[in-house]
């Protein structure tokens, strides 16, 4: 195991080439931030929005915002997207890391950086920090993906893989914060990080004009809260909207406690926006900006990724396809007709959990489509199933008969399929057709398999598996 990896409380890490005593972290130590203090919220104003903008002028992408020109015929919304996910690291991070880095004093840049993430924070600040010769080290929990490890080491982080949530990743963090005098960058509490993030919201305003309202994804809070500060600072009739996945709704819930609480988070394809506590300083920012909260589930998120890839050509995660999966759930139904703007806050999602999220869309679009039906055992009764999908024009995806656990007629077999066809229209003439020709036919991802014993091991194939599992 490489030094910056090492976990054994007597082990050192190595940090800016200096090894460091590390000490054992429980989960449940709290080692203070005096940049996100609960008890003393900061709150961003717009001037430290505008100043971020002139100072990371020059170091950030300013991403496109156009039309969208089918998304807009299909959901009857003038809709724009932000496309974020083209700066250099692949999200909005970049804005608030950067600027967060230029305004530390000498000495501070000089000794560098430390901060917890699993992510697209740690890949911003490591990419940023080496563009401008500022040390950064960064604390990733074992479950951030390998790909983000490596890119960060690539970006020239110092990458520390130790614990097995954020939370001690964090205190492991500010503990290497406190021994070494390095500045502990919070990545979506932060107050520069706030101001840095708010500089989207002043190129939506300038790139597009006579908007109505904007969708914006909210996880811990931060881009929410600079970007809807920059926007009703400069055009009050603007709405703000947030959303959230249901699975971890921490923002909505501290807008109606008016505090900030804690939530359970559960697993979600919208894995950047899983923070069970927004920050202090981005709530106390945000709460008077923001018009409506709404949450959105999982099967619309999976469905708006696959819409971006198939409509927009544009590889989105899950984090940032949610204000568009908002729109696609009818949340929403008062921004007809409107002239709205959606960000596209991310694009680094790992290669097989796209498959898992577009196979996922194709189910919630009725194009993936399971089955179970009792067709004879006799020469050619599979035979004839299958010409009847093909004369259908419907993809056979997998399909696999079992005898053992039938209850019926012992010339019978029972056959689980799964097709692909091209909308629920076109499934729903393959299930008239099926019920027509063969009467017990059961629909969906549910199957009674007439008997105690578990569904067969072979059924459970990757294109069955990504409607009832979690990524």
């Amino acid at each position: 195991m490489p030094a910056e990896e090492a976990t054994s409380p007597s082990e050192g890490v190595q940090v800016n080439g200096h090894l460091e005593k590390s000490s054992s972290i429980s989960s449940e130590e709290e080692l203070f931030d005096p940049m996100c203090d609960p008890e003393n919220p900061i709150v961003v104003k717009f001037q430290d929005v505008s100043a971020a903008a002139y100072k990371i002028r020059n170091g950030i992408e300013r991403t496109p915002c156009t039309k969208s020109v089918q998304l807009s015929a299909l959901t009857g919304i003038d809709l724009h997207f932000k496309k974020e996910f083209l700066q250099q690291t692949g999200s909005f991070k970049e804005r608030g890391a950067r600027y967060t880095l230029m305004a530390l004093t000498k000495e501070q840049q000089k000794i560098g950086v430390v901060a917890a993430s699993a992510g697209n924070h740690a890949l911003a600040l490591s990419y940023h920090g080496n563009q401008l010769g500022i040390p950064v080290t960064v604390v990733m929990p074992i479950i951030a993906p390998l790909m983000k490890v490596n890119l960060c080491r690539q970006y020239g982080g110092n990458v520390i893989v130790k614990g097995a949530d954020i939370g001690v990743s964090r205190s492991h963090a500010l503990k290497i914060g406190k021994d070494t005098g390095m500045v502990y960058i919070n990545g979506y509490d932060h107050p520069h990080i706030l101001a840095g993030q708010g500089t989207m919201g002043l190129e939506i305003v300038e790139q597009v004009s006579d908007i109505d309202a904007v969708v914006i994804p909210i996880g811990g809070g931060g881009l929410i809260a600079g970007s809807a500060l920059a926007i009703k600072s400069l055009y009050p009739s603007v709405k703000v909207i947030g959303v959230e996945s249901e699975r971890c709704a921490g923002f909505t819930e501290s807008m109606k406690a008016g505090k900030v609480v804690t939530v359970g988070a559960q697993s979600t394809l919208a894995d950047g926006l899983a923070v069970p506590t927004v920050g202090v300083n981005a709530f106390a920012t945000a709460r008077n900006y923001i018009d409506q909260m709404v949450t959105v589930g999982e099967e619309f998120i999976a469905l708006a990724i696959l819409r971006l890839v198939e409509m927009e050509k544009a590889v989105v995660e899950g984090a940032g396809a949610t204000g568009l999966a908002a729109v696609l759930a009818g949340l929403l139904p008062e921004l007809k007709g409107k002239r709205v703007v959606i960000p596209l806050c991310g694009g680094n999602i790992d290669t097989t959990v796209l498959g898992r999220c577009i196979e996922r869309g194709l189910a919630a679009d009725g194009r993936l489509c399971r089955f179970v039906v009792t067709v004879s055992d006799r020469p050619g009764g599979i035979a004839e199933l299958c010409k009847l999908i093909a004369k259908l024009g419907v993809s056979l995806k997998d399909i696999f008969h079992e005898r053992a656990w039938l209850t019926s007629d012992i010339f019978s077999v029972q056959v689980k399929c799964v097709v692909e066809t091209r909308d629920k229209e076109h499934a729903e003439q393959l299930q008239t057709e099926l019920q027509r020709r063969y009467g017990n036919v059961t629909w969906g991802p549910d199957f009674d398999y007439s008997g105690p014993s578990p569904p067969h091991p072979l059924l459970v194939s990757s294109s069955t598996s990504c409607q009832d599992q979690d990524p």
